[in-house]
């Protein structure tokens, strides 16, 4: 038994106890696998298991893989047992049991891309508007019904009644026919159809609870409601399951994970032993005591607190930059001053709340020369939306590009194929003209369906209306005006999902660039476009380049960094504005933990006084995360904190309020949708010949003549313009 050596005492305990329930409570950096790995290796060298009888399953194949090999490193030969993922474990059942369901055992796995077809074809066939029954929409709630065990019938039961749980009851039902139809199951019917088999045949279930005496669950606080079902059910036949995971670690509740599996295991497996890791093997003791202040505000949560025979390593340090620009700059002078001859670009990480951030570091670290990869992600530039935007603002300036035209003319989707779009492009080849002089002409565009007709000329007719005024107009109306006018933002509103959300970040954040140039002084659409173009030509580094990491705090779950950044540190942004349950301020502050604990001997926070996000400029709050922090560790600025909120007696020093900080933090993403929508909502200014105007680009004038939606100004510094007023950014001067 020398191997189990290697362990400490409390890991070396969980690897030795083998029978009955253990939740193995493994906080972050604390060895979890390594104890895993051991303790199957004590059941098959000391306690005489064979492996034939052991499961272990966890959610990745990068996980199954590295468990695997670690034992076979272990025991000094490959085994024969399932290490898998929770789906490969359950496939392997229905592939011999699918006919309990009456399926074949040769069915197949349907993935995303089918998945959609499927849905998509359901659509057609019923005449459902796509745009108001997106399909990733429609999946999700599939998905999250799969997930409660809700079947179609049941569904129609229970949200059945309103307009909209129609029409999705509808297409789940139609949904599951066409797939059990095709011999066919999607990745959540997977999960649950193997419990279902359990369910059906309790011989099967009880030859799977002989066969599978010991059972090892890795990430348990990650497992929703089928995983915790398929793994209980195979687990009442012996009783010996395992459990590894860290409540405070659950961050992904959004897509599934049920917290209550790990915080109630000793209710659900009476008698259950539990075992704390608490022994960090990563982190500074200063890291490991600021993450602790931080996480033990969290009530529902299991007791525990990790500590390190580390040094304390440095104080945490905290930045309060004046605005965003600033904020990117600091960091980016810090990494350059930090990493010396001893330190490499790939020690550093830069861990933000959303994608949306990445931007100012980008810009940032290129100024300086520095290189830096984006994980989880691509480069802001690079990233589908803004190629998207950028195309439609190229055509606006230049309607000939036809590869412009090409990238969007489906975006938003507007039925043209592929097939369509080759006729489209052939015919415009044969007339030599532009794609988009062809599909000016009507009688090219009705021999597309109804749909693709409308929607194609309303395309054109906007492109059309901003080439005719892109002089008289700011870079942001035109913007505004594309993301509305195209289609492009109502159809990512309607799709109402995590990645749709995303990208509409991404939209919005896109303003703060042009609004940046747009202070420069005088701008054209032709210098916007120049100056992103050159921007975009930076190169991309290889992941295995001696880089610095930008990624989001959920992309870093398992990861760690010698020194790691945290920015954007703010009550709006981090916490989330779109967190205000407890049960989602909780899961904030369990992210907020994870990025902390990637740290291994540096840790800097920093927030912007002001901040321009999504176009809009405001004020910020410090995060009430930085307001939670024992600030005995933390050196830099201070930590602003109202008088009220230090309790008689407290350790934390009152400075009161150096500047004015808003009461509540700022939607800057609400806002800026709002701003967006109200630019297209706006009625025509009415105006007469002497009316005084204020023109957003051109200043103050008098109004000289109207005709026909076309208002002739002359502006005091620029001389006479001919406007469209329906465009126009004009205010009247009362």
């Amino acid at each position: 038994m020398d191997y189990l050596n290697k362990l400490n005492n409390k890991q070396r305990e969980a690897a030795l106890y083998t029978e009955g329930p253990l939740l193995i409570l493994a906080g972050a950096g604390s060895g979890k696998t390594a104890t895993m790995t051991h303790r199957i290796a004590h059941l098959i060298r000391d306690n005489g298991v064979s492996p034939y009888n052991i499961l272990a399953v966890t959610f990745t194949n990068k996980a199954a893989g590295e468990m695997r090999d670690r034992v076979e490193e272990i025991l000094g030969g490959s085994v024969n047992m399932w290490i898998m993922t929770f789906h490969a474990a359950c496939l392997r059942i229905l592939r011999r049991h699918a006919d309990i369901l009456g399926y074949t055992n040769s069915f197949i796995v349907y993935d995303p891309v089918d998945t959609k077809a499927v849905v998509k074809k359901i659509l057609k066939d019923r005449a459902i508007d796509e745009k108001k029954f997106p399909v990733g929409s429609l999946l999700g709630a599939i998905s999250h019904a799969k997930e409660a065990e809700i079947g179609p019938d049941r569904y129609k039961n229970e949200y059945g009644g309103g307009y909209r749980e129609e029409i999705i009851a509808g297409v789940y039902s139609e949904y599951q026919k066409t797939l059990k139809d095709n011999n066919a199951m999607d990745f959540d019917d997977l999960l649950w159809n193997a419990v279902k088999v359990f369910d059906r045949d309790e011989a099967i279930l009880l030859e799977y609870q002989n066969r599978f005496r010991y059972i090892m669950v890795d990430e348990y606080q990650d497992t929703n409601k089928t995983q915790y079902k398929f793994v209980r059910m195979l687990a009442e036949g012996s009783g010996n399951i395992c459990v590894v995971g860290d409540d405070d670690q659950c961050i992904y509740q959004w897509r599934g994970a049920d917290i209550s599996n790990i915080l109630d295991f000793e209710k659900d497996f009476p008698g259950a032993k539990v075992i704390k890791l608490e022994q960090n093997y990563r982190s500074t003791g200063n890291i490991l005591a600021a993450a602790h202040s931080v996480i033990e505000h969290n009530t529902h949560r299991k007791s525990k607190k990790l500590w390190t025979d580390a040094d304390d390593g440095s104080k945490i340090v905290y930045h309060r930059a004046d605005n965003e620009k600033e904020e990117a700059y600091y960091v980016a002078q810090e990494i350059n001053r930090l990493c010396t001859e001893d330190r490499k670009w790939n020690d550093f990480a830069v861990l933000y709340r959303t994608n949306a951030q990445s931007r100012n570091f980008e810009e940032a670290l290129s100024a300086r020369d520095i290189p830096y990869r984006v994980v989880g992600g691509v480069r802001y530039y690079d990233r589908k939306e803004i190629k998207d935007i950028v195309a439609y603002m190229r055509l606006v300036m230049n309607p000939a590009d036809d590869l412009a035209m090409m990238r969007i003319i489906n975006e938003p989707k507007r039925g043209i194929g592929g097939t369509t779009q080759a006729k489209i492009a052939k015919t415009a080849e044969v007339m030599g003209t532009s794609v988009f002089e062809t599909l000016c002409d009507a009688d090219i565009r009705n021999s597309l369906s109804a749909k693709a007709s409308q929607m194609t000329a309303e395309m054109i007719e906007t492109l059309q209306h901003y080439h005719d005024e892109m002089d008289n107009l700011r870079v942001s109306d035109i913007y505004d005006g594309l993301l509305n006018g195209t289609g492009y933002l109502k159809a990512l509103e309607e799709k109402d999902n995590v990645e749709a959300d995303g990208r509409i970040e991404n939209l919005l954040e896109f303003k703060s660039v042009i609004y940046d140039y747009e202070e420069e002084g005088e701008l054209t659409l032709s210098d916007f476009l120049e100056r992103i173009a050159l921007l975009s030509d930076i190169d991309n580094h290889d992941e295995n380049e001696n880089a610095v990491t930008l990624m989001t705090m959920h992309s870093a779950k398992g990861l760690e960094f010698p020194m790691v950044f945290m920015p954007g540190m703010e009550d709006g942004l981090f916490p989330s504005m779109r967190d205000n349950t407890e049960q989602e301020m909780e899961e904030e502050r369990r992210l907020c933990y994870v990025g902390m604990t990637r740290a291994k001997e540096r840790l800097c926070f920093t927030s912007a006084e002001l901040r321009m996000l999504y176009g809009k400029t405001n004020y910020t709050r410090e995060s009430q995360f930085l307001r939670e922090l024992d600030p005995h560790l933390i050196d830099g600025d201070g930590i602003y904190v109202k008088k009220k909120e230090v309790e008689l007696g407290s350790s934390v020093p009152f400075d009161g309020y150096a500047r004015e900080i808003p009461a509540k933090p700022f939607n800057a993403f609400s806002a800026a949708k709002k701003e967006v929508h109200a630019k297209e909502k706006r009625r025509p200014i009415k105006l007469a010949a002497g009316d005084i105007v204020e023109h957003g680009k051109f200043g103050r004038g008098m109004v000289v003549k109207i005709d026909k939606g076309i208002v002739e100004v002359m502006f005091d510094t620029a001389g006479k313009k001919k406007l469209a007023v329906d465009v126009a950014p004009l205010t009247k001067v009362e």
